[in-house]
């Protein structure tokens, strides 16, 4: 879990378990990170948000706070807080969300960015439905944006190119040491996740959300104009994702798409990072984030070319924001994140109550929860009622999709 500014030395990782903080720390991004500004246990917190949320939030509410403090201090333009965690586990969905909370407090004019990674169906945590449930609240209340990442998406994406690797199509070649292959080479038979491919998908996410703050570009856009942008409701915060190229680690040797092809990729439902066609859906608002040789007359004619095949919501139809940076990602001639307020995120959530509604009707494994001081039961119904509330204001949303939109005059100015 890591809540940070605009550079990794203004970083704070936490973890209530120190295995994955001391492999940073050993590993080849020892230097990039501050050792001061770490903060672990050695317990875990067991699977189980409340005590993440509960118990660790109180334990280390002071010095978490103490080292954010540092952090901010040492900013010269503090934009916004991003923290990013997965909502599965006990830590990142209970801490990760009570330190929201401490942000929102603290800080209560700085935006709040979230990535939050969620679990897929065949997750190995068996409490992760209420894990997930219960930070879904804290993120409806809490945060001014939240990227929605699931790791299912991920997996089938480094699947993918894995597929492209093997194919030997369009002279693919793969790049030694990759994070897609062997130590001898070889492409490897994935039998289990390849969890440092998939962060690196993420990863690759936040530097073109930041490209714009840490490189020059004739339409740079500040990270808060996102969320003015593209957030017209408070609880409608939730962006949905989507890069191309998705071989931006330059691991893999693949011939550049065409940039009008780029921005066909950025819609299609095989580069989102949830499971969502939002094509298919409604769009309240979009960003697209450019990075290389483009020119503003490309972002428009693309722009236009794609405006037909997408349906945004009647009173928003010129909903688009853009940037254009002008350094491209390393190994890469251009690239484009693009960013969609989009009702196609509503079966993410759907899923999720429906599978907590499994586990919940049968009381299952509740008393781990309620065992923990200051949990009550009326929590678990607060964040259904929480999630069910969300889910409906999209549909009402959807149900607007077939009404015609009106063609509204311009308004003329008298010269």
């Amino acid at each position: 879990m890591c809540a940070h500014t605009c550079a990794c030395k203004h970083a704070v990782l936490i973890d209530m378990e120190e295995g994955v903080v001391n492999e940073i720390l050993q590993g080849p991004l020892r230097d990039v990170f501050d050792s001061k500004q770490l903060i672990t246990d050695i317990s875990g917190s067991g699977n189980n948000w409340a005590v993440g949320h509960k118990v660790f939030g109180s334990l280390y509410q002071e010095q978490i706070l103490e080292k954010l403090r540092k952090s901010a201090e040492h900013c010269d333009c503090l934009q916004c807080f991003f923290i990013i965690h997965s909502m599965g586990g006990g830590t990142g969905s209970g801490l990760g969300t009570f330190l929201l909370k401490v942000l929102e407090d603290e800080f209560p004019e700085v935006y709040r960015f979230v990535t939050a990674v969620y679990p897929s169906n065949e997750d190995d945590v068996i409490t992760s439905p209420y894990n997930s449930m219960l930070a879904m609240k804290e993120l409806n209340e809490h945060a001014d944006c939240v990227l929605p990442i699931d790791n299912q998406s991920l997996f089938d994406i480094i699947s993918k190119i894995d597929l492209v690797v093997n194919s030997g199509k369009l002279g693919t070649t793969v790049k030694p040491k990759s994070l897609v292959t062997s130590n001898v080479g070889t492409v490897t038979k994935r039998h289990k996740k390849p969890f440092d491919a998939m962060n690196n998908i993420v990863a690759n996410l936040l530097l073109s959300l930041t490209s714009s703050a840490r490189f020059e570009g004739s339409l740079n856009m500040d990270l808060n104009e996102i969320s003015m942008n593209l957030v017209p409701f408070p609880q409608l915060h939730y962006l949905v994702s989507s890069l191309t190229p998705l071989y931006t680690l330059a691991d893999v040797n693949i011939p550049p798409r065409r940039l009008d092809q780029m921005f066909s990729d950025a819609f299609s439902k095989d580069h989102q990072l949830i499971q969502a066609d939002p094509r298919h859906s409604l769009y309240l608002a979009c960003a697209l984030i450019v990075r290389g040789n483009v020119q503003i007359s490309d972002l428009r004619r693309n722009i236009e070319r794609l405006k037909p095949a997408l349906q945004f919501v009647s009173w928003n139809q010129e909903g688009w924001k853009t940037s254009l940076c002008s350094v491209p990602p390393v190994g890469h001639s251009h690239s484009l994140l693009a960013l969609a307020n989009n009702t196609c995120v509503k079966p993410t959530f759907m899923e999720l109550r429906e599978r907590f509604m499994r586990l919940y009707k049968k009381k299952a494994h509740l008393h781990h929860y309620l065992q923990v001081d200051g949990m009550e039961e009326s929590a678990f119904a607060e964040a259904v009622s929480s999630l069910s509330a969300l889910i409906q204001e999209y549909n009402e949303l959807d149900a607007t999709k077939s009404m015609p939109v009106p063609d509204v005059p311009r308004l003329s100015v008298a010269m």
